[in-house]
């Protein structure tokens, strides 16, 4: 495993995150295809062997329960030391006022309730999920600095909005002397490149350190154009991901993987990392492959001619942000 700083922090991460809303119960939540407890468990222990330290979750993840089975694993396959936990706020976790949103209600009673799940006594890398139109910039960035300042958290990172938003957030942290993000959990691959535009410039010029999630489209990148899984069966964020325009960067992606003889998901992985601004991309796993293809990708050095066959098919989207 390789090892970085997260954006301008001295905060040092794994390469690769584990994203665990693969992990909770399929019961509880928005998803039916997440593994229980016992099945994920081999998922977090494989992690650990192969040095990816930086594991990410949410309180939205199946209604709470990925933060408890999280929490449980670093106590059973790690040390809490060794492992740098980034979790999420703004998703509704019930209809009160302190439900969802980043009000400062929501932030205070969300932070303590992620806390006990987790079964410690500070998060690592606290993210806003969404923008929240409703909420003003200065109360959710004085909130977020309290629980920074109360050593609940230790750095602020924010997920899919707007880069007008983003600066809207930023410049209130600035003019207030409140703890700015210094993370930006985008969704960032070969099928949805729109954050290139403005996003990845703007954390690029301020040294904000990108954790992007799905590198392989929601496991698109990683199978031939058609083929199928259990999850894209059933999996309704996945299937409204689709748009015609996949079709011919998919074939790119497994041209260039037959000719390397590598799975296609290295390929798509490798195109991620060499864009300087990330980090750690987010990867799910629900395969023992997954993950160690996904270490296999930090040697992979695409070339400028294979660049190019895999960024030309691509054509201008709305920005996508399941």
């Amino acid at each position: 495993m390789e090892y970085t700083r997260l954006g301008a922090t001295g905060l040092r991460v794994s390469r690769l995150a584990l994203g665990c809303m693969t992990y909770g119960d399929p019961n509880r939540g928005l998803h039916r295809w997440t593994l229980d407890e016992a099945a994920s468990a081999p998922f977090f222990r494989q992690a650990v062997e192969l040095g990816i330290t930086f594991w990410d979750t949410a309180n939205v993840y199946q209604q709470g329960s990925g933060e408890e089975y999280v929490g449980r694993a670093i106590k059973r396959f790690s040390r809490r030391e060794d492992i740098v936990l980034a979790t999420k706020v703004s998703g509704r976790m019930h209809d009160g006022p302190g439900g969802s949103g980043l009000s400062r209600t929501a932030i205070l009673e969300q932070v303590d309730a992620s806390l006990r799940r987790l079964g410690t006594d500070h998060i690592d890398v606290y993210y806003v999920h969404r923008f929240d139109e409703e909420t003003p910039v200065e109360e959710t960035m004085r909130a977020l600095d309290d629980v920074v300042r109360a050593g609940k958290v230790r750095y602020l990172g924010a997920s899919s909005m707007y880069a007008w938003q983003f600066a809207k957030l930023q410049t209130a942290a600035a003019v207030h002397g409140l703890t700015p993000f210094v993370a930006m959990e985008n969704q960032y691959n070969l099928l949805k490149r729109e954050e290139e535009r403005e996003m990845i410039p703007m954390c690029a010029d301020t040294g904000v350190g990108l954790t992007p999630y799905s590198p392989n489209g929601k496991g698109r990148l990683a199978r031939p154009r058609g083929a199928a899984t259990n999850r894209s069966n059933i999996d309704e964020v996945a299937k409204a991901f689709d748009t015609d325009a996949d079709g011919p960067i998919i074939d790119a992606v497994e041209e260039i993987a037959v000719e390397r003889g590598i799975p296609m998901a290295q390929v798509a992985l490798a195109w991620v990392l060499r864009n300087p601004t990330v980090a750690a991309p987010i990867i799910g796993a629900t395969r023992p492959a997954h993950l160690t293809d996904a270490a296999a990708a930090l040697d992979v050095q695409l070339t400028d001619d294979e660049v190019a066959r895999l960024e030309s098919p691509y054509v201008t989207q709305a920005p996508f942000w399941w």
